[in-house]
């Protein structure tokens, strides 16, 4: 029973790991094996995680949302504060820790409200807002961070990428959320938790250490040992409550396209498949197997760099497969109280698609913009 909680938490590791061991046979273990990983990707990523989740672990986040949420007056603007924590917060923390982090704040304000009917369509702008915002920033969205080494991008060149993007995104998130009633509210959040100063302030300048290596300022071997030893002094705990299925995801899907870029004949077909059609086979691949292995997979066979990380950004619009943070809002609306899970899927899919018909055609249009 627990092997088969452990499938259904974690789907695409199982994926990962069925394809890594399937090409196995055909390019069996080697030394060559040691040049699948991109070891920066991983260690940084590592990190970062780790980082994030003890700013959860001492309320940060939950603090600075309360406070903003305080702010509101009606259900319009309480659902734009809620959805603007997790586009902009995703920026920073990663799209899937942003959903973990305000989806609960999301629920409870609705319930103290009285507002639970609209759950399920603010779940999903929420979870829109992760995937999007997290687009913006290398370190937004996991399989940023991986395209960002990979390619050798600078920072200019990454945001003038995923800027307009981004920039659309926002307008288009906005006008989705106008169409709730402002029906007037005061939302009674309760006392606030206090926090950890001291660790407050450590963990923050180990967060911004995090972002110095991300844009090389840094080297990631001196950053794993340095924040490794920090962490392990003041807060060990943290090592350990890392997203650790998220790295062997990653680890996996190494291994597979690793191994696929090893056979003659699939190498061959899957550059002619991507040649002059990146973005969209991305997009499509994100559907199927989700972004973060896309980015993994098809980077082994295409230097366009541009097209590949807007395809499997927006991609991870779309089905709830298509990114691993759809995969969380759908599995936390399906605990809450009351839950209608079919009606959430439909409305899910409705205004997914939407929003990745709109992105793409602006990319088709206007290719040297989007």
């Amino acid at each position: 029973m627990k092997l088969l909680r452990f499938l259904k938490r974690n789907p695409v590791l199982c994926v990962a790991f069925l394809a890594a061991a399937a090409t196995s046979f055909l390019v069996p273990p080697d030394a060559a094996w040691l040049d699948y990983f991109d070891w920066k990707t991983l260690a940084c990523l590592f990190l970062t995680l780790a980082v994030v989740c003890a700013l959860r672990d001492i309320k940060f986040f939950n603090i600075l949302a309360r406070r903003l949420v305080r702010l509101t007056e009606s259900l319009r603007s309480l659902v734009l504060a809620l959805v603007y924590i997790t586009f902009l917060g995703s920026m920073l923390i990663a799209n899937d820790m942003a959903l973990i982090t305000f989806l609960p704040l999301g629920y409870f304000a609705l319930d103290v409200t009285g507002h639970k009917r609209h759950m399920a369509y603010v779940f999903i702008l929420q979870n829109i807002s992760a995937n999007l915002g997290g687009m913006l920033t290398p370190f937004g969205n996991p399989q940023n961070l991986y395209l960002y080494s990979r390619y050798g991008l600078g920072a200019g060149e990454f945001f003038s990428i995923t800027g307009p993007v981004w920039g659309l995104s926002l307008l288009l998130i906005l006008l989705l959320c106008l169409g709730l009633p402002g029906t007037a509210l005061r939302p009674a959040l309760g006392k606030a938790p206090k926090t950890d100063r001291k660790k407050l302030a450590l963990y923050l300048a180990l967060f911004a250490l995090c972002l110095s290596s991300v844009f090389r300022l840094l080297p990631w071997p001196l950053l794993l040992l340095g924040m490794g030893a920090a962490l392990l002094v003041f807060d060990r705990r943290m090592l350990l409550a890392a997203d650790f299925c998220l790295l062997l995801t990653f680890a996996a899907f190494f291994v597979f396209a690793g191994n696929l870029a090893r056979l003659g004949a699939v190498e061959a077909l899957l550059r002619r498949l991507l040649s002059g059609r990146e973005y969209l086979t991305a997009l499509v691949t994100s559907q199927v197997i989700s972004n973060v292995p896309a980015a993994l997979l098809l980077s082994g066979f295409t230097e366009e760099a541009r097209e590949l990380l807007l395809g499997v950004d927006v991609g991870g619009l779309g089905t709830p497969i298509a990114s691993l943070a759809s995969l969380i809002s759908l599995k936390l609306y399906s605990r809450s109280p009351g839950a209608r899970t079919g009606r959430f899927l439909g409305l899910f899919l409705g205004v997914n698609l939407l929003l990745l018909a709109l992105l793409t055609a602006a990319h088709l249009l206007l290719g040297q913009v989007f």
